[in-house]
């Protein structure tokens, strides 16, 4: 069985099932009259799930500065993004809130629910080796000018 659309003399559109390309075209099913096949609408765009969570603005300037135009389409856009992660929850991501996310914890942020002690040890060491490789590489370029 093929779908096609139809169009009725009485301008009405539907889908029907047919057994085959060659098969009649069925009446309409609203008013009972003659129908056409007509070319099915292609969608050229695409699928999108649209910005996540962490592109979408975060700040009064990033939304002009409370433009209505502007605030209407990321309330928009992010509405549209809530239903697509109620429907598949795999693109939600974390969505605990945000604790701390400056300092050392710049490059990973604290999270709710997140063990402090564990995660200030992890920070501060990522902190450290990150430190330890730009001493080295500081010292790479004094050899150099020498």
């Amino acid at each position: 069985m093929i779908i096609y659309d139809y169009r009725c003399e009485a301008g009405h559109g539907f889908e029907a099932f047919v057994a085959s390309a060659s098969a009649d075209a069925p009446a309409c099913p609203e008013c009972g009259a003659a129908s056409r096949r007509r070319p099915s609408a292609v969608n050229t765009t695409g699928a999108s799930t649209g910005p996540s969570r962490e592109q979408l603005p975060h700040s009064w300037n990033a939304v002009g500065k409370g433009d209505r135009d502007a605030v209407r389409h990321w309330h928009n856009l992010a509405s549209r993004r809530e239903k697509l992660e109620e429907r598949h929850p795999e693109l939600a991501g974390d969505r605990r809130p945000v604790l701390a996310h400056e300092g050392i914890f710049a490059g990973r942020p604290l999270r709710a629910g997140d063990d402090i002690g564990a995660a200030v040890a992890r920070a501060s060491a990522d902190r450290r080796d990150a430190d330890q490789a730009t001493g080295k590489q500081e010292s790479a370029k004094k050899k150099e000018t020498r």
